[in-house]
């Protein structure tokens, strides 16, 4: 197979095909990924979360399973969540808490994630999905019942950062420093910790021609 670009001027037109038998990509056939709606990490009882498997190529054969904290592997439809077209709705309680993925029936298998139910006054919203590099990420300290005081505290990784009066904390351009355990605390309680993970961006497929083609198309009277 070949890939062929096009040029056309006034005077010409120009065609070029390259073999891409010479070109490595990294892009895995039926590759999947577990979609977290909305992406957050904690719930309060009888929350709602859907969760799916976005899968490239033939996506036949792949469901939602998990790991129970009391650590009991288990498939969607079976004891827990509702099967809904390629998504798996869960009505949450304490014992949805675990990890969750996608997997196939020969086993391959997406990202897990985390998901904690907690039963207490606050959790803490915070991205399940990794973020990227560069990107802004807003956390915030919800109350399961309304309260005139927002004012919260966060802490990473066991460390105050600092008091926000609004409830939310945003990081403009979060980098890899800012990958850690977070938790928020204010006068209803505390949140539990959750992970926030930060990747680099996804790098960029470019195409490198011989030096002697690109010099016979720079050189070209009609370009």
């Amino acid at each position: 197979p070949s890939l062929c670009i096009s040029l056309s001027t006034s005077l010409s037109f120009f065609s070029l095909c390259v073999s891409l038998r010479s070109l490595s990509l990294s892009v895995l056939s039926n590759q999947a990924s577990l979609s977290v709606s909305p992406d957050r990490s904690q719930f309060f009882e009888y929350g709602s979360v859907s969760l799916s498997c976005e899968v490239q190529g033939n996506s036949a054969g792949w469901r939602v399973v998990r790991n129970s904290e009391r650590g009991i592997l288990s498939e969607c439809n079976t004891d827990w969540g509702k099967q809904q077209g390629s998504s798996c709705n869960v009505l949450l309680i304490p014992s949805d808490s675990g990890v969750y993925w996608c997997e196939s029936g020969s086993g391959e298998h997406s990202n897990a994630v985390n998901i904690t139910v907690h039963v207490g006054a606050v959790i803490l919203e915070s991205p399940a999905l990794p973020v990227t590099e560069r990107d802004s990420v807003t956390l915030r300290c919800r109350y399961q019942e309304t309260t005139s005081d927002l004012t919260a505290v966060f802490y990473k990784d066991g460390t105050f950062i600092r008091t926000e009066t609004t409830g939310e904390m945003t990081i403009p351009a979060v980098s890899k420093s800012d990958e850690g355990l977070y938790k928020c605390y204010n006068s209803k309680g505390d949140s539990p910790e959750s992970w926030m993970t930060v990747t680099a961006p996804s790098p960029v497929l470019s195409i490198s021609l011989p030096r002697r083609l690109c010099s016979l198309l720079v050189g070209s009277p009609y370009l």
